[in-house]
Order: C-alpha cells, then structure tokens, then sequence
C-alpha cells in the first residue's frame, strides 16, 4: 500500500522539488520508502511513499520501470493474482527481476497495453508513463478501493492518492465546489468523478483513463461494467449456490492473505467479518490473529460479544480495544486525513482499531462488501415492501402526505421513512437523501451558495436503473456505485492508511461481486422479509450456532449519548464558529436545540456539519 502522486506537462516541469513536497504530505501512506523520478525531458515525474508489503527488498522501490527503461509506473494497491500473471508472462517471453506485483503490472502492459486491466485480480490506483507513446495512463480497481484525484489544467495533469497532495501545489486555488458541498450535506458524501474543491476530479471506480503530452487531451472510460441481471436458473441449486460462494470467498481469503508481513483480521462478530475469519482459519498455516473495539454500557452499540465467541470458536488469538467517549479528541485529526469530508461516525471505530491493529500486523482482512453485493441492509428489504404498495400511495395521499411529512420536525424519528413513503416514484425515493433533505438545505445554505446547481437527487435518479430490472437489484447497484464505493472505502482507506496499516476485502474479489449481481435470484440475497439470504446459509455451516445471524450492527457510535458529554460541548463550540458566508447560524441552532432537548435525532447531521467546518478551516478552503 502506497500513496502516490504524479505530473505531467507538456513542457518541461519548473521545480522539480514540488513533486517531492506533494508526496511528503501521504507519509502517512508509506513510511518504508520514498522515491521520485523525472523522464529525460523533465515533463513528466512520479512519485511514491512505500508500505513495504510484498517484497520487502530495495527490489520492490517505486517509481520502477520496466527492462527497457520505456515504461515507468507509480502504484498503489495489491495485485492477488500476481503470480498466476507473472507464470503466464514468463510463458510467453517476459523476464522479471523482483518479487513485486509492482513488476508484473509493468510487463502486462508490455503485453496487452491498456487491456492489462482486464487481466487484474487486485485493488488497485496507478499512474504508468510511457515514455514511447508520450502517454499517461491511469487506472483505478473495479470497487474503487483505492482513490485517485485529478487536476487538469491547460497544459498540465496532476494526480495523487490524497487531495492534500494536490492542495500542496502553490498554484492550486482551494475554491469550495458548491455543488459538490450539496452532495455532501445530502447524502454524507461526494459521488462518481465529483470534488469538494473546484477543478479537481476522481477517476470513478473501474475507470482508466489516458493523457497524451503533445495534445494535451484526456480520455477517460469505464473498462468494467457490473453484469446484467441474472436471468432464472432452475438447474442451480440454493446448496449449489452457497457451496460456490465458499469455494470464491476461500480463494479470494487465500490469494489476500499472501503478505511478507503480519495479517490480521478486522473482526466486527457480523457475518462477513466472521466468514472471513472462518476462511483465514481454514487456509491459514500460521495463528489467526482478530482485533475488535467494544463500547461497555452502550447496549446494542457493543458487539464485542459477539466478535469473542467468533474469536473462541476459531481459537484465534484475540485483541479487543475498548473504545472512550475522549476520543472526541480525534475529530481535528480525522478531518485533517479526511481531506474530502466525510459523513460517517463510524471513522472513528475504524481509526482506533486500525491503530490497535498496527501495534501487531501491517495487513488486516476485513467484510466490506457483503452488505451491497448480498442486500444486507434494512433498506433493501423496505424497498421491495415500498414497490408492492406503491399502487395504493398514489394521487392526493402523495400529494397531501409529502407535504405534510416535510413540515415534521428534522430529525423525528421516522421523518425520512415517510419521506420515502410519499415519493413521486421508486426512483425519487431510492435517490432521497439521507441527511439533509432539499427544504433543510434550503433553510441551511446562505444565498452565497445556493447558485442553481443540479440537485443531487437528479444525479442519483439518472443511475436507477443502470443495471438490474428489480428493486433489488437496481438499489444494490446504486449503493455499488455510490455508498460503497465513497462513504464505506474511504472511510477504511482513510482510516487505516492514517496508520500506515493496509486493509484488504475478500468480498470484493471481482469474482464474488460477479457472482453476486450476475449469477444470484433476488430470492437468495434479500426479500420483504429476510436480507442476506445467501451468506447467512454459508454461515449456518461454518459458523457457531450461538451466533445471531439476523443481527446488523458493525462499528458504530453510540452518538446520541456521548452529546451529553464531551461531544456535545465540543460540537457545539465548532458550530458556534461555523462559517456565515456558507451556514445560516439559526438553523444550526435549532438543530442543536432538538438535539440537546431530546425531542429529535440530529446527531448525525452535526456530525456532518462538524466535520465539514473542521476541514474548511484546516485547509483554508473558501468560496
């Protein structure tokens, strides 16, 4: 795992040390190694901090070329399938001098050029240079696990791992993108090709894209699509479905475990987590190692029962960290590596484990991936109830109903479900925001920054649809798309990389996310009434039978009751500074006050505004 940055220029590079201080600001991301390269004509440089996970010799040092010297690359990931590619490279006329994954991605660009990708089994984020071609080629993995912002300008293409690296460059203007800020205060995050700074993008998840020097043109596309639906197979069996997904989620813990450097596991005690941990005890030579955080007295917030017994059934060796309300103090740190704000509490879980974790292994395998590609979520199960009823829900109850519900009070629990209930069609009620709904916003927002944008429930509509013809499948697609891929990856990416741990995700082996949208019925991954349908059956089979298989928790916060402590007088000292340019301070503080009464759940939406004010004041970002 690595960050890496790059430039590209059609003329030469002015200082050159400023591609040094960019990749100085990822430290964080590769504590092992640096290194910096120039081509010959001094246009184009790469750069890289290195966590040193498969070959740990100088061999493995990046930027690194290939024989020829033609070919350059600046990588960031694992490759899992590295050795079957390096025997089938070899067998056709390739020679490797390392041990890296780093070199086989360099030779099967020799071999098949940009279609290299399709022959990839990995995470992964590059920036390679081909000194021949005068090409830029950059590429991020099929989930999106590994992050790559852009910043083209006329003349110039600059990419890094983190936007902090891009924020170092003297000439960038840190000018807030208001549109980007709405995707934001909706849903938590900012989607697909989208930036919270103006001018600068990100490669979308299982995107490439091409920047040719003397033209000065980029050409992004998507060199991966999830399958079409799959269509009634009555010859497959649900035992033959499940026993497949074992052989996949096995062989995808196998190749992830390859490391020369301690593994462990990110053990929650939900099923995925614990899934892996089960696979990791069956592959595995060596002790399994599993790290979970508890929250005593937080009831249904702490799971770490749950993660023992897994831990005891497997006879793993087990390490729980319990978690403190104190950890408020984490808040300016997290903002700063977060340095596109993010809208999910449970970064702080993620960070303290992750750190817990670094103490004894520089490799964890977590469950990511299970919820979306198996329909693991409450959400999945209400859509399809939403869909049946939808005949009756039309005409003046909409009409009436909506706009009653809209003149709730925010944060009333139940509030966003009705919300949802009343919409005009399936499309506007999967696209509703989360957090901040269009009046909140309205009233949120000062003039200064309500400009006309699109709104970001058009956005997330113009995707319904895109792939599947149920409800289920078109809400597991958009969540692949949009949740997964910028709230819960980054989130973890962000998190772990702040300690310099790298995390992995069995289950989102390209393969099992193959199998999941394009082999499985509805009927065995979520209905009205159970979700995860598939995986729970694997579980029943490998799993303790004292484990509760229905439950959904995972790292969370017991927010609402720490606001009564040191959070809230902290939130509401960040708030009380909340910049008047962009927020209108009277309906934060009502937020604040129905937070602080009890009479509705706000926490969330403080959080968000929290994070927010954090970073715009850690980075100088203005309108």
């Amino acid at each position: 795992m690595c960050g890496i940055v790059g430039l590209a220029s059609r003329s030469p590079i002015s200082n050159p040390d400023l591609l040094t201080v960019m990749r100085d600001t990822m430290r964080h991301r590769g504590p092992d190694d640096a290194g910096t390269w120039y081509s010959p004509d001094g246009c184009v440089g790469l750069a890289q901090r290195r966590l040193a996970i498969i070959d740990l010799s100088p061999g493995g040092h990046q930027p690194m070329a290939d024989a020829t010297g033609q070919v350059w690359i600046t990588f960031n990931g694992e490759i899992y399938n590295y050795q079957d590619l390096r025997r089938e490279l070899e067998a056709r006329g390739h020679r490797f001098h390392t041990a890296s994954d780093t070199e086989v991605i360099l030779e099967a660009y020799r071999a098949w050029g940009t279609d290299c990708l399709a022959h990839l089994n990995g995470m992964f984020a590059f920036g390679l240079y081909d000194r021949v071609a005068r090409q830029l080629f950059l590429a991020r993995d099929r989930a999106g696990e590994k992050p790559l912002f852009y910043w083209h300008t006329p003349g110039q293409l600059v990419f890094a791992s983190e936007l902090k690296a891009l924020m170092a460059n003297p000439a960038f203007s840190r000018r807030l993108d208001v549109e980007a800020l709405e995707y934001y205060l909706a849903y938590g995050y900012v989607p697909g090709d989208k930036c919270i700074l103006q001018g600068v993008h990100k490669l979308p998840q299982s995107h490439a894209a091409t920047y040719h020097l003397d033209s000065d043109t980029l050409r992004l596309w998507r060199y991966w699509h999830l399958p079409e639906s799959p269509s009634p197979s009555p010859t497959v069996s649900a035992d033959d479905l499940t026993a497949e997904l074992g052989a996949l989620l096995e062989d995808a813990v196998r190749r992830q475990l390859i490391a020369d450097v301690p593994v462990g596991i990110l053990l929650s005690g939900g099923i995925d987590s614990s899934l892996v941990t089960a696979m990791v005890a069956r592959v595995s030579s060596g002790p399994v190692r599993t790290f979970t955080i508890s929250f005593p007295g937080h009831g249904g917030y702490n799971e770490s029962s749950y993660a023992r017994l897994v831990a005891q059934h497997f006879d793993t060796q087990h390490t729980e960290l319990v978690a403190e309300p104190a950890t408020v103090e984490l808040l300016p740190l997290l903002a700063h590596q977060y340095d596109e704000p993010l809208v999910d509490s449970s970064m702080v879980p993620t960070y303290l484990v992750s750190r817990l974790i670094r103490q004894h292994a520089t490799v964890a395998l977590g469950g990511d991936g299970g919820d979306e590609l198996f329909g693991g979520y409450l959400r999945y199960s209400w859509f399809q109830h939403y869909k049946r009823l939808r005949p009756w829900l039309v005409g003046p109850f909409r009409v009436w109903g909506h706009a009653i519900v809209e003149r709730l009070p925010v944060g009333l629990r139940g509030r966003n479900y009705l919300l949802r209930l009343t919409a005009r069609d399936f499309r506007e009620s999967l696209a509703a925001p989360v957090h901040f709904d269009a009046r909140l916003r309205q009233n949120l927002l000062t003039s200064g920054t309500r400009r006309g944008t699109p709104a970001p429930e058009t956005y997330k509509m113009a995707l319904v649809g895109s792939n599947g013809h149920t409800v289920l499948q078109e809400a597991t697609a958009l969540d692949f798309m949009t949740y997964l891929v910028e709230d819960i990856l980054v989130k973890v990416d962000r998190a772990s990389m702040l300690n310099s741990l790298e995390v992995r995700a069995p289950w989102l082996d390209y393969r099992i996310i193959e199998f999941a949208f394009g082999r499985l019925p509805d009927v065995l991954r979520a209905t009205e009434t159970e979700r995860k349908i598939l995986p729970r059956r694997l579980a029943q089979r490998l799993l303790p039978s004292a484990l509760d298989l229905k439950r959904k928790q995972g790292f969370a916060l017991p927010l609402n009751s720490w606001f009564k402590g040191d959070w809230g007088t902290f939130i509401q000292s960040v708030l009380h500074e909340a910049d008047p340019q962009l927020f209108d301070r009277r309906t934060i503080q009502r937020l604040i006050e129905s937070q602080r009464r009890g009479y509705a759940n706000n926490m969330e939406r403080l959080f968000a505004l929290t994070m927010f004010e954090l970073w715009r004041r850690e980075y100088g970002v203005h309108l």
